[in-house]
């Protein structure tokens, strides 16, 4: 049985995702057009998997691979979610500058599980984990701005009693803050589902973005558009972008700065 054989004929028939997923490696393995396989998702991270998990796979194919094993990218089935790509297009996916930048965090400890290039698909899927310094400072540099706005937007909104309008924007500062602050660490923001779990099991070190700390704080913000708590996130923030030389763009934010660090007077 090919593997394209295997996928579309015999997974459906599978009792369970454990043993779909062997039956497909140990195919994946014997077919000289795969290059290598990538195991993300929740299987590839310590107690993310539940009895409903499929296995998320990235298979890499030489450029000579038959149309029917191409033709398996986005197969889905309870058991296995595949993504099918040749050597060139496996390198520009995901990088920062690619349409599909976000889909880095897939790679984030993605477990290699097959690899004929003598490590090249392994170092590919490292380097897109993380960013580079100049990745980051551009990241940083566009989603700072973008959460220093809605921030004040949100401050503005609440100040003229528009309470909804307040948790709207101060909802949306969210995934901004979070895109700088992971950015900031020269890190890829995690998906939502696995935001808990990686600030539990790979820590941004100071107690202030724990996630016994920050997740409250998130949730408050969200919920509420407290001015207090969004203030004392935002004041964090800015200690740490400045000590890594972004305070140039937080400056042209001129008197604004002195609104969106301490509650005004009266």
């Amino acid at each position: 049985m090919t593997l394209d054989q295997y996928v579309t004929t015999a997974l459906p028939a599978s009792t369970d995702a454990h043993s779909a997923f062997e039956g497909f490696l140990t195919l994946a393995a014997a077919d000289p057009h795969v290059l290598g396989v990538v195991l993300s998702g929740s299987q590839a991270r310590e107690g993310m998997a539940k009895n409903e998990s499929d296995y998320d796979a990235y298979v890499v194919l030489d450029e000579n691979a038959p149309a029917e094993l191409a033709g398996l990218d986005g197969f889905r089935s309870a058991y296995l979610d595949l993504s099918m790509m040749t050597m060139p297009q496996f390198r520009a996916h995901a990088h920062p500058d690619d349409a599909s930048s976000w889909d880095a965090y897939a790679f984030v400890g993605a477990k290699v599980v097959l690899d004929r290039t003598d490590g090249v698909i392994g170092r590919l899927a490292a380097e897109k984990a993380v960013l580079t310094e100049e990745h980051a400072r551009r990241r940083v540099a566009a989603h700072l701005d973008a959460y220093t706005n809605f921030t004040y937007r949100s401050f503005k909104d609440h100040r003229d009693g528009r309470f909804l309008a307040a948790r709207l924007d101060a909802a949306e500062s969210i995934p901004h803050l979070l895109t700088t602050l992971f950015a900031l660490h020269r890190r890829v923001r995690p998906y939502n589902k696995y935001l808990s779990w990686e600030l539990e099991h790979r820590p941004l070190g100071q107690p202030c973005w724990s996630a016994n700390v920050l997740l409250p704080r998130l949730e408050h913000i969200r919920a509420e558009a407290d001015p207090a708590a969004q203030r004392a996130v935002f004041s964090q923030v800015e200690r740490a972008a400045r000590s890594q030389g972004h305070g140039a763009m937080l400056d042209a934010w001129g008197d604004d700065l002195h609104f969106l660090r301490a509650a005004p007077a009266g």
